[in-house]
Formats: C-alpha cells, sequence, structure tokens
C-alpha cells in the first residue's frame, strides 16, 4: 500500500501552514498578563512601601508630639517650681515690698509671658526654647530677689538686735531712772519730814479778863475768859519762808474749841495713825533757817470754859510736833 502525503501533489506554496494568528494572540494575551501582574505586583508594593511610610511618618509625628508634650510638661514643671520658689517669698516679700518693687514688675512680666506660651495645647521647638529663657531668666531674678531678701533680713537682724540693745538698755534707763526717782522721792520725802518744825517751851494759860482792859492769870474755869497759848518753833534746816502749824484744843469731855475767828478745820495727818485731825486753829508763821519762832495766840471758848483738863495738841507738816496740858478747877463763889 501506498501511503502519500496528501500535500504532495499541491503546489508548495498551497500546502497546510500552522495557524499564525492564533499563537501570536495568545503570546499578546500573555503579555499583558505579565505586565498587569508586575503592575499590580508594583502597586502592592507601593502601596505596602507608602503605607509603611506614611505608619513611619505617622508614629514619626507621634512620636515628636510626645516628645513635644513631655517638653511642655517639663517647662511647666519649671514654671511651677520657679512659682513655688516665689510663693515661699511672698509672705517676707510684702514686708519689704518698697524695696523689691521694680524686680517684682520685671517677674510679673516674666510669668505673663511664659504663661502665654503654656496656653497653648502644643508649643514649638522655638517657643519652647523662649520659655526654657524666659523661666531662666524668672529663676535669676528669683535668685536676686532671695539675696535682696537674705541681705534686708540680715540688716533686719542686725536692727532687731540694735532695737533689743536699745530695748534693754532703755529698760535699765527706766529703771535706774525708777529706781533715781525713788531715791529722790525718798530723800525729798525724808528732807521733807527733817524739815518739820519742832516745837518746844509750849505754854497754856487760863486767863480772866478785867473791867479795866488788864489780863488776870488764873486756874478756875468759870473765871476764865480765854487760854493763851505760846510756843517757840525751830528747825536747822527748814527753808525761809511761810509755813502754818496747826493747834488742836480740845475741852475735857474731848470735843474740840473752836473759835470763828481762828479758821478751824482738818488736815490728814501723817502719823502712822493717819486719818483726819480736826484743828482749832490754823497759824501763820514766818520761819527763818536755824532761828527760833515764837507763837502766840489765844482761844476763846463759845460756851465758857468747865471744870477738868484741856488737851492742846501742835501739828506741822501732817505730823504732831508738840502737845501740852492745862487743868482748869472748879472755883467758889469768892473765889
Amino acid at each position: 500500500m501506498n501511503t502519500t502525503d496528501p500535500n504532495e501533489n499541491f503546489p508548495e506554496n498551497y500546502r497546510e501552514q500552522p495557524p499564525m494568528d492564533s499563537e501570536k494572540k495568545r503570546d499578546s494575551r500573555g503579555i499583558i498578563i505579565g505586565v498587569l501582574a508586575i503592575g499590580l505586583a508594583a502597586s502592592i508594593l507601593y502601596a505596602t512601601v507608602s503605607g509603611s511610610h506614611q505608619e513611619q511618618v505617622r508614629q514619626t509625628d507621634q512620636t515628636q508630639i510626645s516628645k513635644i508634650s513631655d517638653e511642655k510638661s517639663q517647662v511647666q514643671n519649671n514654671f511651677d517650681q520657679a512659682l513655688v520658689r516665689l510663693d515661699s517669698l511672698t509672705g517676707y516679700n510684702n514686708r519689704i515690698q518698697a524695696s523689691l518693687t521694680d524686680r517684682q514688675k520685671d517677674i510679673t512680666k516674666l510669668k505673663t509671658q511664659i504663661r502665654g506660651i503654656l496656653k497653648k495645647e502644643h508649643i514649638t521647638a522655638q517657643e519652647k526654647q523662649k520659655a526654657d529663657s524666659l523661666i531662666s531668666d524668672l529663676n535669676n531674678k528669683i535668685s536676686g530677689m532671695e539675696q535682696d531678701i537674705a541681705r534686708l533680713t540680715q540688716q533686719n537682724q542686725g536692727l532687731t538686735q540694735d532695737n533689743v540693745q536699745l530695748n534693754q538698755d532703755k529698760t535699765k534707763l527706766t529703771s535706774d531712772l525708777q529706781t533715781t526717782t525713788q531715791e529722790k522721792d525718798q530723800l525729798s520725802q525724808k528732807a521733807d519730814i527733817a524739815s518739820t518744825l519742832f516745837a518746844n517751851n509750849i505754854q497754856v494759860m487760863a486767863v480772866q479778863d478785867k473791867k479795866n482792859g488788864e489780863e488776870k492769870i488764873t486756874d478756875k474755869a468759870k473765871k476764865a475768859d480765854k487760854l493763851k497759848i505760846s510756843f517757840d518753833v525751830s528747825n536747822r534746816i527748814a527753808a525761809t519762808g511761810e509755813t502754818f502749824v496747826y493747834v488742836s484744843v480740845k475741852d475735857p469731855s474731848g470735843h474740840l474749841i473752836t473759835d470763828s475767828t481762828m479758821g478751824s478745820g482738818s488736815f490728814t495727818s501723817r502719823d502712822s495713825v493717819g486719818g483726819d485731825i480736826q484743828y482749832s486753829s490754823k497759824m501763820p508763821v514766818e520761819f527763818e533757817t536755824g532761828k527760833i519762832k515764837t507763837v502766840n495766840f489765844s482761844m476763846k471758848g463759845s460756851n465758857g470754859f468747865q471744870k477738868g483738863t484741856y488737851q492742846i495738841c501742835i501739828y506741822h507738816n501732817g505730823y504732831k510736833i508738840g502737845e501740852a496740858s492745862k487743868e482748869l478747877k472748879k472755883g467758889g463763889l469768892f473765889s
């Protein structure tokens, strides 16, 4: 059996050729698919890389924000610490405000500037740097204030010590003055007491007035018209000048005899018994230092005289300086 090629009787140009267009179409699709795959892979890679970069940027931004927030917190903390130092000085600063007014104004200005920065939610590096500089300046001014206060405190302590010393000196001087005053008062009192007159040679006589104007001494109560009293006063240191002696005359029953012409009254006794002393007469005396002065006066009885003993006391300067007594007898019809 003869096997022949079915195409061998056909011209060569007409022999059956492979389908070229189909193969080319298949190759084109493969290329397109490959390109698309590569593009997709590139897109995925780009998206992945871009997403990673954005995450890195986000994380970096977040880190920077956190860093800035921490730095702001640190700035706030530094400012707060400065304010604590300032507050600790406020009480004392108020007492020396006059000498620290200018420094206080500068501090107030700095505080306002710092607070203005810290009010912002986020601060830039430049603002942080400015805040740090302002806080540094604030701390320097606070340190200056502390030094001023320390200096003024030391001066105040010195003044306080001086004041204490002055008070001590004043107390001592006051005490010395009081002592001197007391001593002076004591000396004055002693001198006053020492200048009290002494009464001596006290004479008391009952006298009857005669019709012819003469006076007759008597010891009969019924005949007596008046009592004549005389005494001497003296003192070697009493000052020359007018002084007063007081004479108290009491009848046998102890009642004070008064005479409207003699100016009776009372004075406060300086003797140990004290109290008020009633006197019958207040007698002015022109005294001379170191000399004896005689005092004379007469006293009439408003109701006459009665039998018994009359007491006569003499006073000067609040003290009793002498006393005497006079007894009057009962007289008969022809005595």
